[in-house]
């Protein structure tokens, strides 16, 4: 497949007409936005089966930190759609293997981090009430989206006592605070 095939096949996934695909395969940054709303479409569909087959043709983008942003985008817009861990982790699953074509170890560890980090707020937002030791496996990010949107107060006590940063224990703190009054 060519990169503007790819290109191409993705708008049409997206529903987008507004795009020109020669302008996107010129332009990285025309890509880059095309992508975000082709992700932003696709993720909004009840339906995850064309999920693998987008992120391989957006992995194939000879510029890797545009094909990255895109499929964190995704990971994002899926899990914050949810219904529960388990059909994230079995949907992520399905994306794992074509992670791996990212040349950077570095931008595979991201998405994967990121995957965990989903995972593990969609555990809490099922009832789990994690440990310290679960809270420190997360990334800094992850602990400060719980301390501004949790509405747990075990889990807002933990990242008031365990969170990474400063920030985020005091926000932590602070919320557990106004949720007591």
């Amino acid at each position: 497949m060519t990169l503007r095939a790819d290109v191409a096949a993705l708008l049409v996934a997206g529903g987008i007409c507004d795009v020109d695909v020669d302008d996107a395969v010129a332009d990285e940054h025309v890509r880059s936005a095309a992508y975000k709303r082709v992700v932003a479409a696709v993720s909004s569909s009840p339906s995850r089966g064309q999920d693998r087959t987008i992120v391989a043709m957006i992995l194939r983008d000879p510029i890797e930190i545009v094909s990255k942003t895109a499929v964190v985008d995704l990971v994002d817009s899926v899990a914050i759609r949810a219904s529960g861990p388990g059909e994230f982790r079995r949907w992520s699953a399905g994306l794992l293997p074509e992670i791996e074509r990212l040349q950077a170890e570095g931008n595979r560890e991201f998405i994967r981090r990121r995957i965990h980090d989903w995972s593990f707020h969609l555990s809490i937002k099922d009832g789990h009430e994690p440990t310290s030791a679960e809270l420190a496996r997360v990334t800094d990010w992850m602990q400060r989206l719980l301390a501004e949107t949790s509405t747990s107060s075990a889990v807002l006590a933990l990242l008031a006592e365990s969170g990474n940063r400063k920030k985020t224990r005091n926000v932590a703190k602070n919320r557990a605070g106004s949720s007591a009054v």
